[in-house]
């Protein structure tokens, strides 16, 4: 297995971020059709479509997950998962806790009142990928800064196994989390029966969570009819290495990326050489042993990159220029690197900081901004699941005081009316 190697200079680099962007355009028409089809059929279109892509047989009876299944979800999974998932919950709810913004009010000396309101959503959707894997921490990081929100209605969907049942660590998840309106949908078609209802599915107003290029697509196209959290494409890592880091560390964390997809980015940017060609030996060495070898094989041989800097403020450059989902800054002293750093999803600091930590269990959102769009977005939060009213209360005494100023911007803009509802106050 060879990794592509460049240096910072020349087109390359940008040759390589081009190819690495999804071609959504052959996706839109198909995605399109099944977006009409769950319009025009409602519960119906969904069994049909679950069928055909899924394999499996769904009905009004058992399209929303019972608390039986729930109960036999929780005889599948082992006592020590249960323990983890709790601890992992822990961590994440007072993570994003720390997230929350009180409303405010100022009052000047006039009694003029401004200030912001903030409440959270009435109803969220919130997308699990499943089928053949599990993503019980899916669950977590859509779920939680929901309800550190203050979200009173959850619908979560996932689609099922060819014999119509969510993953039982999945379901154990939302189980632990109190979520009990759970739909056998994914897909597309689950994201259009969200965003805009069916006969049993009442609509929402935003739509969470990540999923291949169909469920990018749907979100897409339904963006304006509900909110959405981003469009997320495939996961990517970068990571920043000096001369002292460890190589077997260094491809082992690559390669945690390169297993979810074949699209996925792994890419190494480090000022030594040498380090270089030990990591790829050792991935060369640690694939052997891992079960998705195939996947992670195709995946650093088509989308995997090495760059060979001069230093390390050049490699911090080139960081802030592809934007990372993740960025893990893998050198003696971090810290020391991260006022450098303007532009990643997340960033893991030091040796004993692999991205899974952030997965699954400190604390910090998995669910990211990917593609380069971490230049300008920022992480799924408990903002996410909020919106905000501004709040403005003038006295009398206060309209009268401003009402010159007021009248005259309405009147540089043309807009009479607007100047008359002051003017007739004064």
């Amino acid at each position: 297995m060879r990794i592509r190697r460049i240096t910072r200079s020349g087109r390359e680099l940008t040759d390589f971020l081009a190819q690495g962007q999804a071609d959504m355009k052959k996706y839109e028409a198909s995605v399109a059709e099944i977006g009409r089809q769950v319009k025009a059929g409602g519960n119906q279109a969904i069994f049909d479509l679950t069928l055909k892509f899924d394999g499996a047989r769904l009905d009004k009876k058992n399209f929303l997950v019972t608390e039986d299944e729930i109960g036999e979800a929780y005889d599948q999974v082992d006592d020590d998962y249960i323990l983890a998932i709790r601890a992992a919950i822990d961590n994440i709810d007072i993570f994003h806790s720390r997230q929350l913004k009180n409303s405010w009010m100022e009052t000047d000396d006039l009694g003029n009142i401004v200030g912001q309101v903030f409440r959270p959503l009435e109803r969220v959707g919130i997308y699990v990928p499943g089928g053949t894997a599990a993503y019980p921490s899916s669950v977590l990081m859509n779920a939680i800064p929901a309800q550190v929100a203050g979200v009173r209605e959850i619908a979560m969907v996932s689609p099922p196994d060819k014999n119509g049942k969510l993953n039982p660590y999945t379901l154990v998840a939302a189980a632990e989390l109190g979520l009990r309106e759970i739909y056998k949908m994914g897909g597309a078609q689950a994201i259009f029966a969200l965003a805009w209802g069916t006969e049993t599915i009442e609509k929402v107003d935003l739509i969470s969570g990540p999923g291949n290029i169909y469920v990018t697509i749907a979100k897409k196209m339904v963006y304006g009819d509900v909110n959405i959290d981003m469009l997320a494409g495939p996961s990517e890592i970068l990571i920043v290495a000096d001369s002292r880091a460890n190589p077997v560390y260094l491809a082992a964390d690559m390669m945690s990326q390169a297993e979810h997809d074949v699209l996925a980015r792994s890419i190494l940017v480090s000022d030594n050489a040498a380090l270089i060609d030990r990591v790829e030996e050792e991935l060369n060495r640690q694939v052997k042993e891992l079960s998705r070898r195939d996947i992670i094989k195709e995946s650093l041989e088509s989308h995997g990159l090495c760059v060979l800097v001069d230093d390390m403020d050049e490699a911090c450059e080139v960081a802030n220029i592809i934007a990372p989902e993740h960025l893990e800054l893998m050198v003696e002293n971090p810290f020391d690197y991260l006022s450098k750093i303007h532009n990643a999803g997340a960033i893991f600091m030091g040796k004993y900081t692999p991205e899974p930590v952030g997965d699954y269990y400190a604390g910090p959102n998995h669910i990211l901004p990917t593609g380069g769009t971490a230049r300008f977005y920022s992480s799924v939060s408990v903002d996410t699941f909020m919106k905000t009213s501004s709040l403005i209360y003038y006295t009398a005494e206060g309209i009268k005081q401003d009402a010159d100023d007021i009248i005259k911007l309405a009147t540089v803009e043309g807009l009479t009316a607007h100047a008359n509802s002051v003017r007739v106050r004064k």
